[in-house]
């Protein structure tokens, strides 16, 4: 009784802070809810919709914490595609029959969450999966683009659409068109401010995001020319379409396309992108937790394949979890899941309340967000990272991206998977030794009797293919003890693993525990990355690192020595000492430059950290001092 009384005034005090984490995570919810639909060939309402039936049921039933459930990035592709097969050439008729297939997506995620296929997302490598998403953005990009230029009208796949770009613009000062210029105009500057918004490091814009911003000046735009007598120079045809009374205008799901072979497809593909975008948000959210709790994924699928469900009867989207949107929860103060409920409680508000003003929105801005949306999922920053782990993640990624550029998601990602696996083959030069290890149990774990560390020793081979039986031993172990992960027997550990386990070191550390990995040492590997394929195959040796200092490690390196200190210029993982508040909300991905004094008690580093998730990301790198003291400070604040 007393566990449930405080955890009612919890609740009650937290209150105030999930109100308004939630209004501000429902400013960017509202764009892009709009833009993913439009961008997917549906009504705009219907992206909307999914958030709304999403912030409700996952709020009540979800297994997550602070996550955010909408229309998800990722699905973008896969429902424009198939609202154009089904539909052959009939855009509403294929929504339709596409709100069909939404709904069964949604049962089949709630069977996966009953079936306890949480870690579905764990089968895929790592590599292939940000390909996926890397091929996904350029996708939403190129479609987007046009859009977002005043023309509306331009088809064709995405190859031909990322070809038509320069052609597009050149026609913009071969045919100037007022009407479409202007549009442009709008487009252009809309991606300016999701360009340049986070360079404005003031707290007080900041509470307004972005997306919201560009809503509010082209809202604030067209009532210029309204107050001035002017006629707006964007006819309809440029502007969003929401219909004056939406249940009137409501229309159910159409399930006569259930036996066709294209229905049968697009169920599976929603399916399967639907559950490993809303798996990878959830881990990637769960870092972000300043309380460190752990989600319970399989309750939260089966949540979101009810929201789905709920959704696409109303004539909405999929739900999922959202990256975006549940950092942007996380860094306003949210504690608990309440504030996915008024997120859309707020949404419901600003439809009812803003309807007439929704509609001057001009669909080049909404494209703008998307444009943005998509380059954040293959920046280059993307493929230089992917590249620095090791030649083979480039060719799984590049092979991945490709591949679904030209053909579809499912054929992408399943032939990123293939690649993997040959590669994994060639790199140990025996196919039959690796598929034999790839069975056998090959992870042993027991709590040291001495210290009571736990011991976990992996033998053979681990990669995708098994990393879930290291999970599963790691997942017993209380996370605020320490643990010893002898590598030492093994010999070969893919990169999927050690990115894994980055997460789970990552998680033990803000309970208090400790993960320490022994064994890599002795097995070589092909890039200085920390994540790289470890493998007892000889390579060619890498040269010292000092042979590529810059100037400034030059000086760093010099000055250390002027100082009787160590200086340390490879990166460091290590960030356990690091525990204040201002990180609770921000990770931490690495120190490197380290000038370290001869008793340890002071240092000089350099650190690379990110402030939230996918478009709200901003990655912060800044130097700073870590001094230890016998006292603890008095509080500034």
């Amino acid at each position: 009784m007393d566990n449930k009384t405080n955890h009612t005034r919890h609740f009650i005090q937290a209150l105030p802070k999930n109100i308004f984490s939630g209004f501000v995570v429902s400013l960017i919810a509202l764009p892009l809810g709009l833009g993913l639909a439009l961008a997917s060939e549906a009504p705009p309402i219907s992206g909307v919709i999914a958030a709304i039936a999403g912030g409700v049921v996952v709020s009540i039933l979800g297994g997550s914490n602070v996550t955010i459930a909408g229309p998800g990035n990722g699905l973008v592709i896969v429902l424009l595609g198939a609202i154009t097969t089904l539909g052959a050439g009939d855009v509403y008729q294929g929504y339709l029959y596409t709100l069909a297939a939404i709904i069964i997506s949604g049962l089949l995620l709630l069977l996966l969450g009953f079936l306890k296929m949480g870690r579905l997302a764990d089968f895929f490598p790592a590599s292939a999966i940000q390909g996926m998403l890397a091929a996904i953005g350029i996708g939403i990009l190129a479609k987007q683009f046009h859009v977002m230029i005043g023309k509306n009208n331009t088809r064709g796949s995405i190859v031909d659409l990322l070809i038509q770009i320069p052609n597009g613009l050149l026609d913009l000062a071969r045919n100037p068109d007022p009407e479409i210029l202007f549009a442009a105009g709008i487009g252009i500057m809309s991606l300016l401010v999701m360009i340049f918004y986070a360079k404005i490091r003031n707290a007080y814009f900041q509470l307004v995001p972005a997306p919201m911003w560009i809503l509010i000046l082209t809202i604030v735009l067209s009532y210029v020319y309204t107050f001035a007598n002017t006629p707006y120079p964007l006819g309809d045809q440029f502007l969003i379409a929401l219909p004056d009374n939406i249940i009137s205008s409501w229309r159910g799901p159409d399930f006569s396309a259930w036996n066709q072979k294209e229905f049968f497809l697009a169920v599976i593909a929603i399916t399967l992108i639907a559950s490993i975008e809303s798996l990878l948000s959830i881990k990637a959210i769960d870092k972000l937790d300043p309380m460190s709790r752990r989600s319970n994924v399989n309750k939260d699928l089966k949540a979101l394949g009810l929201a789905t469900v709920v959704s696409g009867m109303l004539g909405g989207l999929n739900v999922v979890t959202v990256i975006a949107r549940s950092s942007v929860n996380v860094n306003n103060g949210a504690t608990n899941r309440s504030s996915n409920f008024f997120h859309a409680l707020f949404l419901i508000l600003f439809i009812l309340l803003f309807q007439s003003q929704l509609k001057r929105i001009p669909l080049a801005a909404l494209a703008a967000i998307l444009v943005y949306t998509g380059y954040k999922l293959a920046t280059p920053q993307t493929f230089k990272r992917i590249a620095q782990v090791g030649w083979e993640q480039l060719v799984i990624f590049m092979a991945t991206l490709l591949t679904t550029l030209f053909t579809n998601l499912i054929t992408g990602i399943g032939f990123g998977i293939l690649v993997t696996f040959i590669l994994h083959v060639f790199l140990n030069r025996n196919l039959g030794l690796f598929l034999n290890h790839l069975r056998k149990p090959n992870i042993l774990l027991y709590q040291e009797t001495d210290v009571g560390n736990y011991y976990v020793s992996v033998k053979h081979f681990c990669s995708f293919l098994n990393f879930y039986k290291l999970k599963n031993k790691l997942d017993v172990i209380p996370e605020n003890e320490d643990v010893v992960l002898d590598f030492s027997m093994c010999q070969f550990v893919d990169h999927t693993v050690l990115e894994g386990l980055g997460h789970y070191m990552g998680t033990f550390q803000k309970k208090g525990g400790n993960v320490e990995i022994i064994g890599l040492d002795i097995l070589e590997t092909g890039s200085l990355h920390p994540f790289a394929i470890r493998k007892t195959l000889p390579l060619s040796s890498l040269k010292p690192i000092e042979r590529y200092f810059t100037k400034r490690q030059e000086g760093l390196k010099a000055a250390s020595e002027g100082f009787g200190w160590t200086y340390i210029p490879e990166r460091s993982f290590k960030k356990d000492y690091l525990n204040f508040v201002f990180f609770h909300t921000r990770e931490i991905r690495y120190t490197y430059n380290q000038l370290v004094s001869e008793d340890k008690e002071c240092r000089v580093l350099d650190m690379e950290f990110s402030e939230g998730e996918f478009i709200a990301k901003e990655v912060v790198k800044t130097s700073a001092m870590h001094m230890e003291l016998d006292a603890p400070l008095p509080s500034f604040t």
